[in-house]
Order: structure tokens, then C-alpha cells, then sequence
């Protein structure tokens, strides 16, 4: 599912690349199994970031996706926040990428959504959506976040949820994060920062930022591969807004 690939770009780091690609990644989201809508809005996602200045573009990306936990690409934060089990799936995701050809840096998060969207392609079109469905609430719930701070990236969230064909419920998760206060402004982030400096030098080693490096080739990809059980360890019928990884 080469589409998987435009969209892991386009959630990764703004880099000169993109601009250098632009014709390819429109060519590939025209051939794209995607409807006429989602097409539409994916190709004007592209060309209105790829006309802005790279370094602003940069910037609004950091500010967006760096500040704060509510807006992280990291699924697992959405999951288990800083729970013990996050350590055990960041190993056991880690695992089901060696066991499909795919070795990770030592400084790569194998929970990185563009990460993880990068190997769902190279896993064939029913497993890539089998891989969509199994993180489909977390989209959901980023999709919900962006929208409600008017971002332009939210189209990027819905395409995935189009492409995993599965049955989320965007208003009601709209409804249920409308309390929430935001956590990147300066009072929330300080308010971070003071209830994590004395775990700081133990908890460094796991906020290491992901490289783009290693990437998984169509040599890497196993059809009988299956995604990780992301939700394995929910109750029946629990979303996971209600679990412990999301924050408010």
C-alpha cells in the first residue's frame, strides 16, 4: 500500500526531501485506491504545506507535535502513557519487526507512527489495513485533537481511518475530549517539567528522538505477517479514551 508511504512523509519531520518529491507523492496519491474526496484533500494538504517556507513549516510542526503529549506520534503514549506495560509492547512491536525483516536503530521508537506506517506498507494491502484497524482509535483520537486546533493535519488522520475501513465514531470522540485542556501551553508544560525532573536522567534514554534512517523495503515484506495486538489487553467494548495512556 504505497499510499502508506506519502502519508508517513508527510507525518514525519517537514525536510527538504518532500519538496524534491512533490511530483512523485501526487502521482502516488492520484493512483491511490483512495476516494475522489480524500484524494482532493490529501493533494491540497501537499501543495499548501510544500508552499510555505520550509523552516516555518518546521516550526509549526514542532510547536504541534513536540510540545505537549496530547498530539504525540508516539501510539503507545495514547496506550500506556508511562505505564510498565509500555516498555513490554515497545518490545514486543520491536519483535514483530525483526521477525518481518525490519532491524530499528537502538534510537528509533518502534511505536513512531510514521515509522510504523512505513513498514505497514511494505506488508501487503490486507495486513497494512488489518495494521490501520488495530490503531484505528488512537487515529481517531489524534483526528479529533487536530481538528478541534484547526490543523490542517487532521486530513492526514482521516485518510488513515478511510484506509483502515474501520468504523470510528469522530463525533463522539469529539465530544468526549471537549473538556480537555490543552497541555502545550507554557503553564502545562512547566507544570511537566516540574513533576518529571526528579525522574529525568532515568527517563532520558526513552524520550530519544526517532531517526528517519532504517526503513523497511519491499524486500522486508511478509504476507502472512500479522500487526501486533495493540488492544490485546482492553476490555470488550473499551475505546481508548478510557485508558490510562491518554491524557487529558
Amino acid at each position: 500500500m504505497q499510499i502508506l508511504q506519502v502519508i508517513s512523509l508527510l507525518l514525519d519531520y517537514p525536510t527538504e526531501l518532500l519538496h524534491d518529491s512533490q511530483n512523485e507523492l501526487e502521482q502516488i496519491v492520484e493512483a491511490s485506491v483512495l476516494s475522489d474526496a480524500a484524494k482532493n484533500a490529501l493533494l491540497a494538504f501537499i501543495k499548501n504545506r510544500l508552499d510555505k517556507e520550509l523552516m516555518d513549516w518546521q516550526a509549526e510542526y514542532d510547536s504541534q507535535f513536540e510540545r505537549g503529549r496530547s498530539l504525540s506520534l508516539l501510539l503507545f503514549e495514547h496506550l500506556h502513557g508511562e505505564s510498565r506495560d509500555r516498555g513490554q509492547a515497545m518490545v514486543n512491536l520491536q519483535a514483530q519487526y525483526r521477525e518481518a525483516g525490519l532491524d530499528i536503530s537502538q534510537k528509533e521508537l518502534p511505536d513512531y507512527l510514521p515509522l510504523y506506517l512505513e513498514f505497514l506498507s511494505t506488508q501487503g494491502d490486507d495486513n497494512a489495513r488489518y495494521g490501520l484497524q488495530e490503531v484505528a482509535p488512537i487515529l481517531g483520537l489524534l483526528a479529533a485533537r487536530l481538528a478541534q486546533r484547526d490543523s490542517d493535519y487532521q486530513i492526514l488522520l482521516h485518510t488513515l481511518l478511510e484506509l483502515s475501513e474501520a468504523e470510528i465514531d469522530l463525533a463522539d470522540l469529539t465530544k468526549q475530549i471537549s473538556s480537555e485542556q490543552r497541555d502545550d501551553t507554557p503553564k502545562a508544560l512547566d507544570k511537566v517539567w516540574e513533576e518529571e525532573m526528579v525522574s529525568f536522567m532515568s527517563q532520558q534514554g526513552e524520550n530519544s528522538c526517532p531517526s528517519s534512517q532504517n526503513r523497511p523495503g519491499e524486500g522486508q515484506r511478509r504476507d502472512q505477517m500479522v500487526p501486533v495486538q495493540f488492544f490485546s489487553g482492553m476490555a470488550p467494548g473499551q475505546d481508548v479514551s478510557t485508558t490510562s495512556g491518554v491524557l487529558s
